[in-house]
């Protein structure tokens, strides 16, 4: 089982501001996983989720507010430590850190 699974309290700092939000990554046993992220503008379903080794993860999400895009989102576990990066098109990859839920 990845390092992955679980519930992580995230904070993606973004071009809107900082959004914290709570990510569940739920694994499917094939080498997949499928999770939600559920933050303060609502919450987005995790699609095309994939472990890459123990520690890597990546995903999409399709967010609708404030405008319709696809977010391409990658991270690595680090203990109880999460960081990557959330790409939202024409405004880039923002940095997202979080720390395991307890």
């Amino acid at each position: 089982m990845s390092n992955a699974v679980g519930k992580w309290d995230c904070l993606v700092k973004s071009p809107l501001g900082e959004q914290k939000s709570v990510m569940t990554v739920t694994d499917n046993g094939d080498g997949t996983w499928s999770g939600d992220n559920t933050g303060a503008m609502g919450g987005l379903t995790c699609d095309n989720g994939k472990f890459d080794g123990d520690n890597k993860i990546t995903w999409t999400m399709d967010m609708k507010v404030p405008m319709p895009m696809t977010l391409e989102c990658d991270a690595t576990v680090d203990g109880d430590t999460i960081t990557g990066g959330v790409k939202a098109g024409m405004f880039g990859t923002s940095p997202l850190s979080g720390t395991r839920a307890a």
